[in-house]
């Protein structure tokens, strides 16, 4: 019980996120910004919380540095500034939803990288979920055959929106795998999980010479920030592993159903982000198949 608690508290706290991230993008504070105070924040913290095995890492195996770019810079970095962005284009809800095709991405990548056996349901189910996946953006869809030219498809329908969420799912699915492969290569968690961030400061360094000095900006959002790290970061990813480490792989997957569900009511509640029928429908059928695929592991 105390496994299903702590797994249902990570991700309540995960679905409070977005009551930080997407003011912050609608407040014109750029999505690189954000993401970069994120991994700076983490980086410190993780060189100060695990510093003998970090110090580890300058003897990192030059064949492993392809996989830390993998997952720090493509997966970690720019994944998560496109999963920003997207709050731009997107209901927030829609934007979190549609990362539940993430699993998919991830054995697909599994099989190509990794030569991990799929199983043939595994078809099936993925072809569920991408039904899920086009139903949530049905309705845009019919926006954009509808675009007489250029300007219509780019600033009168959600086209730029779904290709950011798109990035980023691949991204995070490239960086499950290349984590995998690290651990299996004999590195730490928290060694992975510090090259990630480190890798990714290094790639957004140079997206901020073009944006606002970060010391510009004022306090309240360096907290609000810090607030994300904390809490729906660090928090959360501690009592999810901890959930998991007391209840099984498939148990755990049924109560992550209630991080989307805890997100588009909270969405819909305090950010006045509703969803259509149709938006809800292709929502449920894509959790359905992400679940059981996680669930059977296909």
């Amino acid at each position: 019980m105390i496994g299903f608690f702590f797994v249902f508290t990570a991700c309540l706290l995960w679905a409070l996120d977005t009551l930080i991230r997407y003011p912050l993008v609608q407040g014109q504070i750029s999505a690189v910004s954000i993401v970069f105070i994120e991994h700076l924040l983490l980086t410190i913290i993780f060189s100060v919380v695990f510093a003998r095995s970090v110090k580890r890492l300058v003897y990192i195996k030059k064949k492993d540095l392809i996989s830390f770019v993998i997952v720090g810079g493509i997966g970690s970095a720019l994944a998560t500034v496109a999963f920003t962005k997207a709050f731009s284009y997107l209901n927030p809800s829609l934007v979190i939803l549609l990362q539940k095709f993430q699993p998919v991405v991830a054995i697909v990548l599994a099989r190509l990288v990794l030569r991990e056996r799929v199983q043939l349901p595994f078809a099936f189910w993925a072809m569920v979920c991408l039904f899920g996946a086009l139903l949530i953006g049905y309705e845009d869809m019919i926006v954009v055959s509808n675009a007489e030219n250029l300007n219509d498809l780019v600033y009168r329908n959600a086209g730029i929106g779904y290709a950011l969420v798109a990035f980023s799912v691949l991204g995070w699915g490239a960086a499950t795998v290349f984590g995998k492969r690290l651990l299996e290569q004999g590195y730490k968690h928290e060694q992975v999980l510090a090259g990630r961030f480190f890798t990714g400061l290094i790639f957004l360094t140079p997206f901020m010479l073009t944006e606002q000095s970060i010391l510009n900006y004022s306090i309240e959002i360096f907290g609000k920030i810090s607030l994300m790290v904390f809490v729906s970061g660090l928090l959360a990813m501690y009592l999810y592993y901890n959930g998991l480490k007391k209840m099984s792989a498939r148990a755990c997957s049924l109560t992550e159903l209630f991080f989307p569900f805890f997100a588009v009511i909270v969405n819909w509640i305090y950010l006045d982000a509703t969803l259509s029928v149709y938006q809800i429908a292709g929502g449920l059928i894509l959790i359905l198949g992400s679940v059981v695929i996680q669930m059977k592991r296909l």
